[in-house]
């Protein structure tokens, strides 16, 4: 019997996860039945979002949750064709077989390369557009705070924000990663935060205060952010990264939402699907214009999926972790 390989979870994380957690698995593959398609993976996202699954959404000795692209080779769905490039959510399986259902057909433009669709053309890029201008609701030349810019979702945010003509500070955790966002994405201020004081550094950088602040971080980074917020200012939250290994820094600043009467809320990728239209034509433009630049960390080899998870909460990604699998 033809057999694939998968990356289980093996057992609940005990703060970061390690690669004991993980275990690389052989499983049986069957052939597409009638209205299923066959599906191998070709590249793999790993993400901070990840991790808070891993404590319980995710099952004990099952496939990891996550998403990735993949190619049909086998279909008995009209829907799809042999061939067909396609967006799963089917998890950590180098073969899997859907009936369809959370499998969207995907037409890359030829001009771009095709990680870019799991990124800034991705949920990454989706993430930042609805999150900074319609639940952060941005306007033009505001004055504009983003923790881990250099990351994938970060990066695509700050750079958003700078297309509409607003002041940006990033905050980022190594001086390569600082200068990449100074020297290449024309950030007006950059925040190392092992280096710098963080509140002295973020007063320092915002003159005029922050309209919005991008959150990724949690902790330190919003009761930094907090006490430097303008009134009727807005904190649209991606990601409380901070805190997801159980060892979060306590936040002090909060009254400031009170007086400054802040806007604080949460958001995820498909809150945003009336926006999908706008958003791929807007990325798709910006991209090929080269006025969004982004870095990519890949791992090649399917096995290495725990490793790049793990890699996420020591630094050890460029911008968007992805894993190679096949071309």
């Amino acid at each position: 019997m033809t057999t694939a390989r998968q990356i289980h979870l093996v057992r609940r994380p005990n703060g970061k996860p390690v690669a004991q957690d993980f275990a690389l698995v052989e499983a049986p593959v069957v052939d597409a039945g009638e209205g299923e398609i066959q599906v191998t993976a070709l590249l793999m996202s790993v993400d901070p979002y990840m991790r808070p699954r891993l404590d319980a959404d995710q099952a004990l000795d099952a496939p990891l949750l996550g998403g990735g692209i993949g190619r049909v080779v086998q279909s008995k769905n009209p829907k799809f064709k042999e061939g067909d490039l396609v967006r799963h959510g089917a998890g950590f399986r180098e073969v899997f077989v859907s009936d369809g259902r959370g499998v969207s057909v995907l037409h890359p433009d030829p001009d771009l390369p095709l990680t870019v669709y799991m990124h800034a053309l991705g949920g990454t890029g989706i993430t930042a557009y609805g999150g900074l201008l319609e639940t952060g609701a941005l306007k033009d030349g505001e004055q504009v705070m983003i923790s881990t810019a250099a990351g994938a979702v970060g990066s695509v945010a700050a750079q958003i924000a700078k297309l509409k003509g607003c002041y940006v500070v990033g905050t980022t955790g190594s001086d390569d990663k600082a200068a990449w966002l100074r020297d290449e994405v024309g950030l007006d201020a950059v925040i190392n935060y092992k280096t710098q004081p963080l509140a002295e550094a973020v007063k320092a950088a915002t003159p005029k205060g922050i309209d919005v602040y991008f959150e990724n971080v949690g902790g330190a980074h919003l009761d930094a952010a907090l006490p430097r917020m303008n009134v009727r200012g807005r904190i649209p939250v991606c990601g409380m990264i901070s805190t997801y290994n159980g060892d979060g820094e306590g936040v002090k600043n909060l009254f400031n939402l009170i007086y400054g009467r802040v806007r604080m809320e949460g958001f995820v990728a498909s809150d945003f699907p009336h926006l999908n239209q706008a958003f791929l034509a807007d990325m798709t433009g910006w991209l090929k214009a080269g006025k969004i630049k982004y870095q990519e960390t890949v791992l090649d080899g399917f096995e290495r999926a725990p490793e790049g998870l793990i890699g996420l909460f020591e630094g050890a990604n460029t911008g968007k972790m992805l894993i190679h699998i096949a071309d």
